[in-house]
């Protein structure tokens, strides 16, 4: 019998990785855009809508409020139904907002929709995380996983270049417009990306995990290990007062300090 995580390993990094490695971190891209889409807005929509200092912060805070709220809704909804159905959902979510959010009669309408945009992209974390432990399993080289942090700066390059130049001409609206096209873009690949193996096999369907082992295999020109597919020793999930249990109160304190 092997795990997913020895058969992983058995596959090794090949094609398929390097090929979720791009895709994945695209959406670091993605998420970068909306993000930072706020700070080139802003002062053309004070302008346009009469905005006061407090009702232009509101804005990027709402963002981060959406983010927030929705992170763990959409989290607890991928342990139920999937990294990839949520993972989608949050793309399509994310696009459809932020294309509405252009079309924004009010300041009220505009601080709700870039909520809801926020609210999306929270979900780009339940794949990519999922997704980044998939690569670093497989033996890859430690320079590739670093440059996993290019994608946000790509990001935010892209939506300041684009803004420079958009602004002046055809105005936010368009910028908005603009740069809802690589969400879209990412969507159409959407085919490209299984569905987690280890979430499979954690929820008692080895068969579908085994065929994505077999699919990433295939596409690295590597086999699966012989034998069947176990499922791993259940332990007992994390429950949020375990943060807080005398064990690991500093190190969560630290790290919500850090973030």
């Amino acid at each position: 019998t092997f795990t997913v995580e020895e058969a992983v390993e058995t596959i090794g990094f090949g094609r398929f990785h390097i090929m979720l490695f791009l895709i994945m971190g695209s959406t670091g891209v993605v998420e970068a855009m909306e993000i930072m889409l706020i700070a080139v807005v802003s002062p053309l929509i004070r302008c346009e809508w009469q905005l006061q200092d407090w009702q232009v912060a509101l804005v990027t805070t709402m963002v981060f409020f959406g983010y927030m709220v929705f992170s763990i809704v959409l989290g607890l909804l991928a342990d139920r139904y999937g990294r990839w159905k949520i993972l989608l959902l949050s793309f399509l979510w994310a696009a459809y907002f932020s294309l509405l959010t252009s079309f924004a009669p009010s300041y009220a309408w505009f601080v709700f929709l870039r909520a809801m945009v926020g609210g999306g992209v929270s979900g780009h974390a339940q794949g990519r995380e999922e997704n980044k432990l998939i690569i670093a399993l497989c033996s890859c080289p430690n320079p590739l996983l670093s440059l996993g942090k290019v994608f946000w700066l790509a990001g935010s390059l892209l939506i300041i270049g684009l803004a420079s130049v958009v602004n002046s001409t055809i105005g936010w609206r368009w910028l908005i417009r603009i740069a809802s096209i690589p969400g879209i873009l990412l969507i159409l690949v959407f085919k490209f990306i299984p569905e987690s193996a280890r979430y499979n096999v954690s929820t008692g369907n080895a068969g579908a995990a085994l065929a994505t082992l077999q699919r990433i295999a295939r596409i690295n020109g590597a086999a699966v290990p012989e034998g069947h597919l176990r499922e791993p020793a259940q332990e007992r999930r994390g429950r949020f007062k375990d943060l807080i249990h005398p064990k690991y109160l500093r190190t969560t304190l630290q790290i919500w300090i850090i973030w």
